[in-house]
């Protein structure tokens, strides 16, 4: 027998298969959900564990822990999946590898909504169906401006990149505009500004999954047009797919997302333009694969920022003795994010 038949298979086949990499992604989705529930202050680590183990902690760890600590998790990771969704989506339906919901007006139409809502007294961060309501409305707004002036150059790249700054860029104004008409209302608004995942209830939680879920689904049922889309809309319509009605269908279904997620935690920067190209590397072309490999890495993404920020603050507060001091996670996650574009940017234009 030669030593080519005896010897086993290159481990590097196993790693190439998408369920090992997707059973990859849910036990690191598994840690990090558990960092983020040993992150919080108020409990040790220790309190954690007995309340978690049912061994009788303390009456004040089991509501830090039952009602703060595991909604604001399952929130944070549930926001991260759907931005995560909801650029692959944009991405895909635009040919846009820029085309993230940050910078096409979908999350600053979004963000916008939300802060005109509550500055007219409509909406509030402690009323989360308003906000949602109001996050869609301004979402769509902002969607269907970018598509009103890249409407005839919707193929070409740069052209719906360059609208979706300037769409960007005046809905952060008129932000900035409500912000000043109804300043009060500045402390309760911030946090959408920034990106936060304090104060997450249950009452967020029971309203952000269903409506994820729905949306979700209907991008995975938007593989198969999504992926044709991407090959450009002469392919679409030679394979026999309408590419506008595609198109203005996951539209809707990544603004959908981006809302439900802005509503609950408002503009976490860059989510959801980075783990798209991530779910790209790792899960390939295949949209009915890569969507749910995107929703797991968004998770991830957002997750073990969230517990990255509340170490963070930990260290923090010690260091500039501070009783009150906060990290949104929003501000780890531009800032995290910004490094990585520029690296990114910086690698193409050498291989250039």
């Amino acid at each position: 027998m030669s030593v080519l038949e005896v010897a086993p298979a290159p481990p590097r086949r196993a790693w190439r298969s998408p369920a090992v990499r997707m059973g990859a992604l849910a036990v690191l989705v598994c840690a990090v959900a558990c960092a983020d529930l040993f992150a919080g202050r108020g409990v040790t680590g220790e309190g954690v564990r007995a309340v978690l183990l049912g061994g009788g902690g303390d009456p004040m760890a089991e509501h830090i822990v039952f009602q703060l600590r595991l909604p604001r998790l399952l929130v944070a990771l549930v926001a991260g999946a759907s931005l995560g969704v909801a650029g692959l989506v944009l991405q895909s339906a635009l040919r846009n590898p820029l085309a993230g919901p940050e910078v096409t007006g979908v999350t600053p139409g979004a963000v916008l909504g939300a802060v005109a809502a509550t500055g007219l007294g409509l909406a509030g961060w402690d009323s989360p169906t308003a906000v949602v309501v109001a996050a869609c409305l301004g979402g769509f707004a902002g969607a269907g401006l970018l598509w009103l002036l890249a409407g005839r150059e919707k193929g070409d790249p740069e052209q719906t990149a360059v609208y979706g700054v300037l769409v960007s860029a005046v809905l952060a104004g008129l932000t900035a505009v409500v912000l000043l008409v109804a300043p009060g209302e500045l402390g309760s608004v911030v946090q959408w500004l920034i990106g936060s995942t304090e104060g997450r209830v249950w009452q967020h939680w029971h309203l952000l999954w269903p409506w994820a879920a729905v949306w979700g689904a209907a991008a995975w049922l938007l593989s198969a047009p999504l992926t044709l889309l991407r090959c450009g809309d002469e392919q679409a319509s030679a394979a026999g797919l309408d590419a506008g009605r595609g198109r203005a269908a996951a539209l809707v279904c990544a603004v959908a997302l981006t809302a439900g997620a802005v509503s609950a935690v408002g503009a976490l920067g860059f989510v959801g333009l980075l783990v798209p190209h991530l779910a790209l590397a790792v899960f390939g072309a295949d949209l009915r694969i890569t969507l749910p490999g995107a929703a797991l890495l968004g998770a991830v993404v957002v997750g073990g920022a969230d517990a990255a920020a509340q170490l963070l603050s930990r260290l923090l507060v010690v260091a500039l003795d501070a009783d009150r001091l906060t990290l949104p996670v929003g501000a780890l996650t531009t800032f995290v994010g910004a490094g990585l574009l520029l690296v990114v940017a910086r690698r193409r234009t050498d291989e250039r």
